[in-house]
């Protein structure tokens, strides 16, 4: 019976696999178990991996990538970094691991189908940040799964198996959807700490404490009310503001605060938040910082 015709709303419990036992394929294992399927072999190299199998997915037997393709009737994980995905499908193929009716779903949010080549699978991304750790699987029920495959009947029962709602990503939109997660999460982390090392730079012994309740209510806004959620210098136009902002941060911090104050202020002005003839002294703000630092003209 093929993968297809298996899912927990049809025959029975799938055959799973996990290659890459990492942050990502670990987690979704346990998920998968927790869900009523079997994930019966994993792939992992590092120690850290073997040891994060170990304790999330614990009946599984750790065996090389080959014989886990070999072991799991029904479904494949590939839980793998993007820029291997491609070697790791191709050196399955190869050796013959791989078997009709089996279902290959990897992780990628960059990939689509491309990367898979003839074989029969789906990109299947959690959107979704994870440590590895125990915990990330209660994150797990209500997120967006971007999908892109030719089974959306499968893929609807998986990601309704895990508790999640499938969003259908078109092959050639995987790398502006993958790059909005990114920018959005990925940079997010880093906007938090840069806040936190000049709160620490200003004096402020606890920068969490500061930041928590003010980001968690400019996230809710954001998430909200889109543009009308903007506050702040930039969104008033506050050109003198910025300039003393910009005197007083350290270097390694400007090029970051020039870009997005840049950006912010084009969204305020697009949106009618900041007039054309206020922002204009703030952008000539901007502008000249930015000259002076690139030495050959404003990047902004």
């Amino acid at each position: 019976m093929s993968a297809v015709s298996r899912g927990r709303t049809g025959a029975g419990p799938l055959s799973v696999g996990v290659v890459g036992a990492g942050r990502v394929g670990a987690v979704l294992g346990a998920a998968l178990n927790a869900a009523g399927h079997h994930v019966v072999a994993a792939a992992a190299v590092s120690a850290a991996s073997r040891d994060r199998a170990r304790r999330l997915l614990p009946e599984a037997a750790i065996l090389p990538a080959d014989d886990v393709a070999r072991a799991a009737g029904d479904l494949l994980l590939l839980a793998v970094p993007d820029d291997a995905l491609a070697s790791v499908v191709a050196g399955l193929a190869t050796t013959g691991a791989l078997r009709p009716g089996q279902m290959v779903a990897h992780t990628s949010g960059a990939h689509g189908l491309a990367v898979l080549g003839d074989v029969n699978g789906m990109a299947l991304h959690p959107a979704m940040t994870f440590t590895g750790a125990d915990e990330d699987l209660d994150r797990l029920p209500g997120i967006a799964w971007g999908i892109t495959t030719r089974d959306r009947a499968f893929a609807t029962r998986l990601v309704a198996d895990l508790g999640g709602v499938p969003e259908w990503i078109a092959e050639d939109a995987r790398p502006l959807y993958h790059a909005a997660l990114a920018h959005g999460a990925n940079h997010l982390v880093t906007l938090v700490n840069e806040a936190a090392d000049l709160l620490r730079a200003a004096g402020v012994e606890e920068p969490g404490r500061v930041l928590e309740p003010l980001l968690r209510a400019a996230l809710d806004n954001a998430l909200r009310l889109g543009d009308a959620a903007l506050t702040g210098p930039v969104s008033r136009g506050d050109a003198g503001t910025v300039g003393k902002h910009l005197d007083r941060m350290p270097p390694e911090s400007v090029m970051a605060y020039l870009a997005l104050a840049r950006r912010t202020a084009d969204r305020a002005i697009a949106s009618g938040r900041l007039r054309p003839q206020d922002a204009a002294p703030l952008l000539d703000v901007l502008s000249r910082a930015a000259h002076s630092r690139s030495g050959v003209g404003s990047a902004l």
